[in-house]
C-alpha cells in the first residue's frame, strides 16, 4: 500500500569549434557570476558550456505542472538565457520563472503571448497544446518552437494512427486485435479473445485511457465508463484492443530535428498508484533514470530496429517529426516492441531525466528547433535519478485539493535533491496543494541505491494532510543492479 500521511499542516545556434573554447568559458564564467537569484541548481560543467556560443535568449514555458517546472529549472541554468516564463505555470514555478497567463487550449492565444513577450524560443511541456496544432501557428507567424506540428503529434493524439503507422513501418509492437466504435462492438469481439486485453482509448484521455483487462467484466466496466458514460471525455469515443505484452517497460524519450536524433537517458516510471504496482493508472507515481536500465547492445538495438525507422517513416509519410518523441517499450522475450507514443517528455521522467543532464538545454532545443541539432553536445551525468511524486488524498479518481504543505524548504535543503511542484499555489508564504500529483521530489546519487536514500530522505520531511507516496519506486532495479536485457 501506498504510505499515508494524515498529519495537519533568432538566428540557429550552433556549437563552438576549438579556436572558441576559452572565450566561450570566459563567457560561461562571467555569466554565472551574476548575482541572479532565479539561476539556481547546479552549473554546467566547463566542457559542456563551451559547446555553444551564448546567443541572449528569452524563453517561454507552455505548460504548468512537474515536467514544466523541471523544465524551466534546467533552462533558467543555461548562461545564454536571459529571461524565462511559464505560461501558465505554478507557485513553485513562479519561484524561478516569471507565471503568465494563458488558455492552453488555444493555440492562437499562446502564439499571441509569445509575440507580446518577445519570446526567442517557445518550449511547450504538455501533449494537448501540440495535437492541436500549437507549432503550426507558431510556424505561420514565423516564430520558433520546440514541438512536432499537428500532423507529426498524431503519434500520440490517435492511437489507432499510431498503431498502423507501427506496421506500415514494420516497427515490432503488440498485435491489433480491432478498432471499435462501440462499447457494444468492442465487448462482443472480447468474448474470443485471449486474456488479459489491452483497451487503448484512440484519443486523449488525461492518462486515464489505458486498462490491462483482466476479465470480461473489468473491460465492460471500463468500455462502459469510457465509451458510453464519456467519463474521460471524447478522446474515449473510439478505442484499440490489442495483445498484453509481458516483460519490463523502459522510457526512452529522444529528441530529433526529423534527421538526426539524441537519446536522452533511459527512465522507467511506476504507473499505477499502489506499491507493488497495485491500484488503478495514474499519470505516474515516480521514475527513475540509471546508465544500468539499457545495455549498450540493447541501446544500438532499439536505434536500428524502433526509433531511426519510426523517424525515417514520419518523414517519408510526409510528417516530419521535430521534439521530443517518447517511446514507451516493452523489453519482451522477443526483443523491444512499442507500446506507445507521447509527442513530448513524459511525467514523472523528466524529473529524473533533466537531473542528470550535462548540457546547455536551452541551446540544445533552439538548435533543435531551427534544423540543426547537434547530437555530440548531448552529454549526461552517469549519477542515477528517482523522482518520487506526493499525491493528495484520494488521487487519482478523486483528489481533495487545498491542503497547506510544510516542509518544502527542509527537503529542498537536503544535498542532491530538487523539489518540482506539479500544482500549487502560495498565499502568504504558505504553499497550497492544486492538483492530485501535487510535488515530484526528485533526488540523485552515486548509483540507484544512494539516489533512493537521498530522496526518500527529502519525501519525509514534507507533509500536508492525506499525502500519499509509494514507498517502492525504483526498489526492484536497485536490487537487481543489472541492465534490461543482461
Amino acid at each position: 500500500m501506498a504510505h499515508a500521511d494524515n498529519s495537519a499542516a533568432s538566428d540557429n545556434n550552433t556549437s563552438c569549434d576549438e579556436g572558441q573554447a576559452e572565450p566561450q568559458r570566459q563567457i560561461a564564467r562571467e555569466v554565472d557570476e551574476q548575482p541572479r537569484a532565479r539561476r539556481r541548481g547546479p552549473r554546467l560543467t566547463i566542457s559542456a558550456r563551451s559547446d555553444y556560443r551564448c546567443h541572449a535568449m528569452k524563453i517561454l514555458v507552455i505548460g504548468g505542472g512537474g515536467r514544466e517546472h523541471a523544465l524551466v529549472w534546467k533552462l533558467a541554468q543555461s548562461p545564454s538565457v536571459t529571461k524565462v516564463w511559464c505560461a501558465p505555470g505554478n507557485a513553485g514555478i513562479g519561484d524561478e520563472a516569471e507565471c503568465v497567463a494563458v488558455d492552453v487550449k488555444d493555440v492562437s492565444a499562446m502564439a499571441a503571448l509569445a509575440e507580446r513577450l518577445g519570446a526567442d524560443l517557445t518550449v511547450v511541456g504538455p501533449e494537448g497544446p501540440l495535437v492541436a496544432g500549437v507549432a503550426d501557428e507558431f510556424a505561420r507567424r514565423g516564430m520558433k518552437l520546440f514541438g512536432p506540428s499537428k500532423a507529426a503529434a498524431q503519434l500520440e493524439g490517435s492511437k489507432v494512427f499510431a498503431k498502423e503507422f507501427l506496421q506500415r513501418q514494420n516497427i515490432p509492437t503488440a498485435r491489433n486485435l480491432g478498432v471499435f466504435d462501440s462499447a457494444a462492438d468492442a465487448i462482443a469481439a472480447l468474448g474470443a479473445m485471449k486474456w488479459p486485453v489491452v483497451i487503448k482509448a484512440d484519443g486523449l484521455c488525461g492518462g486515464k485511457g489505458v486498462l490491462v483487462a483482466a476479465n470480461l467484466e473489468e473491460a465492460m466496466t471500463f468500455l462502459d465508463r469510457m465509451m458510453n458514460k464519456r467519463e474521460f471525455g471524447e478522446g474515449g469515443s473510439r478505442v484499440l484492443l490489442e495483445e498484453t505484452l509481458v516483460g519490463e517497460e523502459l522510457s526512452l524519450i529522444v529528441m530529433t530535428d526529423g534527421e538526426r536524433i539524441a537519446p536522452l537517458a533511459p527512465a522507467r516510471d511506476h504507473k499505477r498508484v499502489f506499491d507493488g504496482d497495485k491500484g488503478p493508472n495514474t499519470g505516474g507515481m515516480g521514475a527513475f533514470s540509471t546508465d544500468e536500465l539499457l545495455a549498450a547492445d540493447l541501446g544500438a538495438r532499439i536505434q536500428k530496429e524502433i526509433v531511426a525507422p519510426a523517424i525515417r517513416g514520419m518523414v517519408a509519410e510526409g510528417r516530419r517529426y521535430n521534439g521530443f518523441l517518447y517511446f514507451g517499450l516493452m523489453m519482451t522475450a522477443d526483443g523491444p516492441k512499442v507500446l506507445e507514443f507521447n509527442c513530448r517528455m513524459g511525467d514523472p521522467e523528466t524529473q529524473a531525466i533533466v537531473l542528470r543532464m550535462d548540457f546547455d538545454l536551452a541551446e540544445a532545443l533552439s538548435s533543435c528547433a531551427g534544423g540543426k541539432l547537434e547530437p555530440r553536445i548531448i552529454r549526461w551525468k552517469h549519477d542515477s535519478s528517482v523522482c518520487v511524486i506526493m499525491a493528495t488524498l484520494g488521487y487519482p479518481d478523486h483528489p481533495k485539493t487545498g491542503q497547506a504543505i510544510t516542509g518544502l524548504a527542509e527537503a529542498g535543503a537536503t544535498p542532491g535533491v530538487k523539489v518540482f511542484h506539479g500544482g500549487t499555489r502560495k498565499d502568504s508564504g504558505i504553499y497550497y496543494t492544486t492538483s492530485g500529483r501535487s510535488l515530484g521530489v526528485t533526488g540523485t546519487g552515486s548509483d540507484l541505491g544512494a539516489a533512493l536514500d537521498t530522496c526518500y530522505a527529502a519525501v519525509r520531511k514534507i507533509r500536508f494532510e492525506g499525502a500519499h507516496y509509494r514507498t517502492d519506486i525504483a526498489r526492484r532495479a536497485a536490487k537487481q543492479g543489472s541492465a534490461a536485457g543482461d
